[in-house]
């Protein structure tokens, strides 16, 4: 798994070598579940280093979304006519000052960083092979005064090596509860509000409005509930790191919306 490829030496290593060094720290200097901490800050620091990025997605989003009446409108004026359709809709995003594709770079910035952060934290939480574990880590640290003879996996009472359908305690179900709570609140206040719409006769716009409503309704539920389900099945640590995220996502779309 720590095969010195592109992936491993961009991603996975970097990220191993700074929750490595926070882990050694926090146990410097006497924190208790420095493990759980370390797991926390580093998600933190990513999170910090993407802001940015998700910063400029979620302006993006804005806008397009205010624009939506007079994209229906060129969508109406231009059906027939694709490609005059697309040029229209060029000519209106660059008056607007947006470029479509960079909504999308907040995405695909994260899916490594989300990919080299489980294959990193899968190392410390997967398995019972300790010892062979921790003896792979040593060989890719940057300096041997990060190696390492164990790790401590308890933070708070939550063994972050098990998962909830595996743990023999019951306060462990609170992780998938949460998770959930958390999604529910990532998708509600990521929502664009709605826009009113101009030019359409009542009953395309109730067609409309009851598509997007089902389909609100089936984000808002059915996802919170399948990574749910993915939080029971996962070790307790690589949930922490996710609902951190989503924290950080529902505090950011709490801002933006208050703000606006």
């Amino acid at each position: 798994m720590l095969q010195p490829n592109f992936f491993n030496i961009i991603f996975v290593f970097p990220i191993l070598n700074i929750l490595v060094f926070l882990y050694k720290v926090l146990l410097f200097i006497k924190i208790p579940g420095a493990f759980g901490w370390a797991i926390i800050i580093l998600t933190v620091l990513v999170r910090l280093v993407l802001h940015p990025f998700f910063k400029q997605q979620l302006e993006t989003a804005k806008k397009v979304q205010e624009l939506k009446p007079h994209l229906d409108k060129l969508a109406q004026k231009h059906k027939n006519d694709k490609q005059r359709l697309q040029q229209e809709q060029l000519k209106l995003y660059q008056k607007a000052g947006i470029n479509p594709a960079s909504g999308c770079l907040f995405m695909l910035i994260q899916i490594p960083i989300f990919i080299g952060l489980y294959n990193t934290l899968s190392l410390f939480l997967f398995n019972g092979k300790e010892a062979k574990i921790i003896s792979q880590i040593n060989k890719v640290l940057y300096s041997p005064y990060l190696q390492i003879q164990s790790i401590n996996p308890w933070f708070f009472g939550f063994n972050l090596a098990v998962s909830p359908a595996n743990a023999a305690s019951w306060h462990y179900y609170l992780i998938p509860l949460i998770t959930i709570v958390l999604q529910y609140l990532q998708i509600h206040y990521s929502s664009p509000q709605q826009v009113s719409k101009q030019g359409q006769s009542l009953k395309q716009e109730k067609v409309e409005d009851d598509f997007q409503k089902a389909m609100n309704t089936q984000m808002k539920f059915i996802f919170p509930v399948m990574i749910g389900w993915f939080s029971y099945t996962l070790p307790v640590g690589l949930s922490l790191y996710w609902n951190i995220f989503s924290l950080f996502s529902i505090i950011q779309y709490r801002k933006l919306k208050v703000n606006n």
